[in-house]
Parts: C-alpha cells; sequence; structure tokens
C-alpha cells in the first residue's frame, strides 16, 4: 500500500467518524457505537436517522464532485475547470429558485425542479458546445457554460428579488448549500444517479490521460476523442446534476481537491480517480461537520465552509497558471 493510500485511508477514517461523533446534540462514542449497534438505544434515532445518512451522503456528494473536477481538468486541459463552469450550477438554482417562488407543496419538488433546470442547461450547453463537424470543442464548451450559468443566475436573482420574504430566504440557503435535508432515501436516490456515470468516468481512465495529453497526440495514441469527450461530458453533467438536486450548490470541491490528490498520487487517472473520490468525500464530511457545530445550535451552509477552502485555492491556481 502507497503512503497516498495509507494517508487517504486515514484521512477517510477520521472524517467518517467526526460526522458521526459531532452535532448540536453532545453524545460519547460509546453512545454512538450504541447508537450503530442496537435500534433501541436512546441515540439510535439520532446516530442512525440524522448523522449516519448526512455523513454518507456528504461523502457519496463530495466524492463525485471530486471526480467530475478531475475528469473535467483532464478534458478542457485546463487546472482551473471544475463541475459549475458548466452551466450547471446555475441551471440547478434557476430550477429550484422557481419551485421556491410557485410555493411546491411536495418534498421533492424542489430537488426535482433543480434535476430538471440541470439536464436543461446540459442540452443547451452542449447544443453550443457543439462546432462544425458535430465536433465538441473544449474551448466553446467552457464559454458556452459561462454563458448559460450567467444567464440562470440573472434570471434567478429577478425571480429572488420579487419573491416574498420566506421564500427568498429558502431560495437564498439552497444557493449556498446544505446537507440538512438528508436521509436515507436521498442517498438511495443520488446513488442509483450516481453509479454508472463513475464506473463511466473509471473506464474512461485510460482516455482522460491521453487527453491530458492534448488532442494531437491523443489521437495519435488511438484515443476515440469525441466518443471519449462525450462521455465525459455527459457523465460529470449528470453527476453534477444529481448533487445539486439533493445538496444544493456547493462549489470548489472539483477544484481543490482533486490538485491536492494529484500532487501526493501524480497524474495517471486509473490511480488518481478512486483517490480523488475518497478524499473529496472526506471533505465534504469535514466540512459539514464544521458548518453545523461552529455556531450551533445553529448551522452555517456548507456551502460557506467549502468557499472558505475554495477561493483561496483558487487564488493560488490562478497565479500559478498566469506565471
Amino acid at each position: 500500500m502507497s503512503r497516498a493510500t495509507g494517508w487517504t485511508i486515514l484521512i477517510v477514517g477520521v472524517a467518517l467518524a467526526g460526522g458521526l461523533l459531532v452535532g448540536s446534540t453532545s453524545l460519547s462514542p460509546s453512545e454512538v457505537w450504541a447508537g450503530l449497534r442496537d435500534a433501541s438505544s436512546p441515540s439510535a434515532s439520532i446516530v442512525r436517522d440524522l448523522r449516519l445518512p448526512r455523513v454518507l451522503l456528504a461523502f457519496a456528494v463530495g466524492g463525485s464532485l471530486a471526480v467530475c473536477g478531475a475528469s473535467l481538468q483532464a478534458l478542457v486541459r485546463n487546472p482551473l475547470a471544475d463541475p459549475y463552469l458548466l452551466g450547471l450550477s446555475g441551471g440547478a438554482g434557476f430550477g429550484a429558485v422557481t419551485a421556491m417562488a410557485f410555493d411546491f407543496g411536495t418534498a421533492w419538488a424542489v430537488p426535482i425542479a433543480a434535476f430538471v433546470g440541470a439536464l436543461a442547461s446540459v442540452a443547451l450547453v452542449y447544443q453550443l458546445s457543439l462546432v462544425s463537424g458535430r465536433r465538441l470543442d473544449p474551448r466553446v464548451l467552457l464559454l458556452a457554460g459561462v454563458i448559460v450559468g450567467s444567464f440562470a443566475s440573472a434570471m434567478m436573482t429577478a425571480i429572488i428579488t420579487l419573491s416574498p420574504v420566506a421564500q427568498l430566504r429558502n431560495a437564498f440557503l439552497w444557493l449556498l448549500g446544505g446537507l440538512s435535508g438528508a436521509s436515507w432515501q436521498a442517498l438511495t436516490i443520488f446513488s442509483a444517479y450516481a453509479v454508472l456515470p463513475l464506473l463511466a468516468l473509471l473506464y474512461q481512465a485510460r482516455a482522460l490521460d491521453l487527453l491530458a495529453l492534448g488532442e494531437e497526440p491523443a489521437q495519435v495514441l488511438g484515443a476515440e476523442l469525441e466518443r471519449t469527450k462525450r462521455i465525459v461530458y455527459l457523465a460529470t453533467s449528470l453527476l453534477t446534476a444529481a448533487s445539486v438536486s439533493v445538496c444544493g450548490i456547493i462549489g470548489f470541491v472539483g477544484l481543490a481537491v482533486p490538485h491536492a490528490v494529484r500532487r501526493l498520487r501524480g497524474p495517471m487517472h486509473l490511480g488518481l480517480l478512486p483517490l480523488v473520490f475518497l478524499v473529496g468525500g472526506a471533505f465534504l464530511v469535514l466540512a459539514d461537520t464544521l458548518a453545523r457545530t461552529i455556531v450551533r445550535p445553529l448551522e452555517l451552509p456548507v456551502g460557506v465552509v467549502t468557499a472558505l477552502v475554495g477561493v483561496p485555492a483558487f487564488t493560488v491556481l490562478l497565479r500559478k497558471t498566469l506565471r
């Protein structure tokens, strides 16, 4: 076992244990263990019904967003790429804010609306990115994502401005991201959407290695460029849409984590992507643990915590890129 793998396992273990042990209600390690082991324990409802699904959902979402970031950075050959450059966050946020503004009553109305909005933005960005010969150009892909995201953000601002105070607050909290609505049902639905895209990206690991070298070298070495780009784009789009639909907009996970792991593991994606998933999941679990305990009994949106880490990381990456 390599040193990078050992450190990753340690980080994941610490994050999962911390997420179960720490919360607005103080529980000792023995109480947490009793809640996990025995359904009749007094702490079982807190541990099994609240903390455990929340920790697992944070881990799955964080890992998926990190894998998306690593894959997109290889696809567009840009170290600053992450899932939200595709305009997905804007589309999902627009769908969620629209559902809140019309006060839809069902529990899944907002996630479903967010998912529909994200998929609509995927389709629009994809069509805008096709150039002559139906070829998907990574540079046009980024530009189309920025255009669609900016339009969706403008529409969200207009809806929020015209909404009543209650809907305005709900929309604002959704846009900042959070895991307060985590449940076993949400975890099951997210997992059902995430498994196939994750496997597809892992299957494309060798092609991502070639794409990172540039399109001409990749083509010479036998990569099917257009097929690979479509698979990677659609898989990352579906993963991001599913993440936003259950947790809201959580940024910077796909930007910061892949670079940190790449320094330890190297650039080869077959070994990189699994470690990126584990570290990304641990990072979001730790961020969510901090968000729900730092000002308890109040709870910060987890997107605020990830931004506090991601913005400095983005600044460092931008300076290195410009140099």
